[in-house]
């Protein structure tokens, strides 16, 4: 992340320095869809994030400037006031959320950049809203706890963003920590963080971007949500977290097949993030990766998120003798994630490559993945 660039860019839109707060992007390692159900999730922030440099102005305005997009908006603080351009409107969301909340905000100045690869599915927008979030708490010395700050990180992508997304991305760049993954019960919002260190134990994690981008907002997304919400309430549930596939078999009759495919998705992988939880604590990869290939066929045939290419990404990996390859995110695009021994990397990223390029005309993006800390001050 190129600080000198934010730094410089500031002082030439607004002739002022900055502060710097940054907050990064998130892989998950397994639990896909099961946020909104009250399940299990199990992400790290990673190296890559948002950085904004930020300043008070003493106006009642925002003026901000994207400097990626070398886009620049300016929007007040009242719910009239909602700006264009969709990149605005995260920081727009933020605010209104924190004075929803009784934040007492005022205008400020920032310019902004990230190096999270935007439709990856490494959650770009969750690094902007936490970013915000934390970076206008600790500048309005407002006391919001760190578990509100991603709930507001979240709300905004309800209300102002169209997406209605569960908790996990806000929370996993909010609470990262260095060499550890983050077990989060979304029903009780309890977490606990596991040592993850793969390179000490002889793999690399990777992951493979298809540069295929499929848009969430809209239907897919909400649809799937409504699927689970629908099969949750035929078993009494509030949630889909807890049920059982004997209960699923028992009403089988009562929903339809496709509802019946996403519930079925759903309660296996509840129980694939404990597993995987089980298997780290003994230092068993191998499992985690069984998991992990499990998780992707679920979330292709049952769940129906993913796309052409990500199976073909899958496929290559489980032939090259990955450990362990599935769609990460929302799914409709993005990348795969990949537990590689290292001494089949260089040969399965080699082959990845090739092979996705003869058949879709481009090559992958490949991205190391290193655990690291979440939402924090420069």
């Amino acid at each position: 992340m190129n600080v000198n660039l934010i730094n410089s860019k500031f002082e030439e839109k607004f002739s002022t320095k900055g502060e710097l707060f940054t907050s990064p992007g998130r892989i998950n390692l397994i639990g896909e869809h099961t946020d909104y159900n009250g399940g299990f999730v199990f992400p790290g922030a990673i190296d890559k994030g948002m950085v904004a440099a930020i300043k008070l102005n003493g106006t009642d305005k925002v003026r901000a400037y994207a400097v990626d997009l070398d886009d620049y908006a300016e929007f007040g603080l009242n719910e009239e006031d909602a700006p264009a351009a969709s990149w605005a409107r995260y920081i727009f969301g933020v605010c209104r959320e924190i004075e929803k909340r009784g934040g007492k905000i005022a205008g400020f100045d920032t310019a902004f950049s990230g190096d999270v690869p935007l439709g990856a599915g490494m959650s770009s927008s969750a690094a902007l809203e936490s970013t915000f979030a934390n970076a206008l708490n600790e500048l309005f010395s407002l006391g919001i706890d760190r578990f509100e700050l991603a709930r507001i990180g979240q709300s905004t992508e309800h209300n102002y963003c169209g997406v209605k997304c569960g908790i996990m991305d806000q929370f996993a760049s909010v609470f990262g920590k260095a060499g550890h993954l983050m077990r989060l019960d979304c029903r009780s919002m309890e977490f606990e963080y596991f040592p993850f260190d793969p390179e000490q134990h002889g793999y690399k994690l990777v992951l493979l971007d298809s540069v295929v981008k499929h848009e969430l907002v809209g239907s897919p997304y909400n649809d799937r949500r409504a699927s689970c919400e629908r099969v949750a309430a035929v078993l009494g549930q509030e949630f889909l977290r807890g049920a059982t596939m004997e209960q699923l078999e028992a009403i089988k009759d009562k929903i339809s097949e496709e509802d019946y495919m996403r519930a079925r998705y759903v309660i296996g992988e509840e129980q694939r993030v404990l597993d995987v939880c089980e298997a780290l604590k003994r230092d068993d990869y191998e499992t985690v990766g069984k998991r992990m290939y499990e998780t992707h066929w679920g979330m292709s045939k049952d769940y129906e998120v993913s796309c052409e290419e990500l199976d073909f990404l899958a496929t290559v990996a489980e032939e090259c003798g990955v450990t362990g390859s599935r769609i990460m995110g929302g799914g409709f695009g993005g990348c795969t994630i990949n537990l590689v021994k290292s001494e089949l990397y260089d040969g399965f990223i080699a082959t990845a490559k090739e092979r996705f390029n003869a058949k879709y005309g481009h090559e992958p993006k490949v991205y190391n993945v290193v655990i690291s800390d979440g939402a924090r001050r420069l």
